[in-house]
C-alpha cells in the first residue's frame, strides 16, 4: 500500500484509467486478476526456466499491474471484499510457485545447484510465510508483521533476476538464499505474535 500522497495520486493517474475503460467494457476485476495470474505464470515458465531473464522480468511486471488494476476497479464498482481477497491472495500463490519453480529449473538444468536450492528454500519459506497468515487468521488472530512480506519477496527476486540477466555475478543465489533466511525471521515473528495473541 502507498503511504506517501504524492505516490497514491500518481499511482491513480495510471491505474484508474485503464479501470474505468474495463469497467466500462463489463469485464470483471476476477477476469483481470486471473488473466494476471495466467500471464505472469506463463511469462516465468517460458522465461525464466530458458535464461531469458530480461524479457521474463519485463513481462512479469506488466501482467503485476493487474494486481492494482483489478483492486481498483473492484473500489470503483463496489465489489471490493472478502471473495477478491481471497482469490487474489490464493492466485498469488501460483505465481510465486511459478517464479521460484522456474529458477529452480533454470538451475537445475543449467548446472547451478547453488541456485536451484536457494529457489527451493525461498519458494518454501515464502509459502509457509503466506500459509501462518492465513492459519493465523483462522483461529481468530493476525499476523501481519514480518520483515519480508510477498511484496517484498517478489520485488527482490525480480531484481535479482534482472541484474543477473545483465551479467551481474552471484547476484541471483545471493539474494534467493537472503529471501529464504529472511522468510524463516517473518515466520518465527509471526509465530510469536500469534501466541501472544492467543495466550492473552
Amino acid at each position: 500500500m502507498l503511504n506517501n500522497p504524492s505516490a497514491r495520486r500518481l499511482a491513480s493517474g495510471v491505474i484508474d484509467p485503464p479501470a474505468r475503460l474495463l469497467l466500462r467494457l463489463r469485464v470483471s476485476p476476477d477476469v483481470v486478476t486471473v488473466i494476471g495470474t495466467v500471464g505472469a505464470s506463463a511469462a516465468a515458465i517460458a522465461c525464466f526456466s530458458t535464461g531469458r531473464f530480461i524479457l521474463g522480468v519485463v513481462l512479469i511486471s506488466f501482467f503485476a499491474l493487474s494486481d492494482l488494476i483489478d483492486g481498483a476497479m473492484a473500489r470503483m464498482a463496489g465489489t471490493s471484499g472478502p471473495w477478491g481477497n481471497f482469490l487474489d491472495a490464493t492466485l498469488d500463490r501460483i505465481v510465486d510457485g511459478a517464479i521460484f519453480g522456474s529458477l529452480i529449473a533454470w538451475g537445475a538444468i543449467n548446472g547451478q545447484a547453488w541456485v536451484a536450492a536457494a529457489a527451493t528454500f525461498a519458494l518454501v519459506t515464502g509459502q509457509v510465510t503466506s500459509y501462518a497468515k492465513a492459519r493465523a487468521e483462522a483461529v481468530g488472530a493476525r499476523a501481519n508483521v514480518g520483515i519480508a512480506e510477498r511484496a517484498e519477496r517478489t520485488m527482490g527476486v525480480l531484481l535479482a533476476v534482472l541484474l543477473t540477466g545483465l551479467g551481474v555475478p552471484f547476484v541471483l543465489p545471493i539474494a534467493l538464499w537472503l529471501l529464504g533466511l529472511l522468510g524463516i525471521v517473518t515466520i518465527i515473528q509471526r509465530i510469536a505474535v500469534v501466541r501472544s495473541q492467543l495466550r492473552s
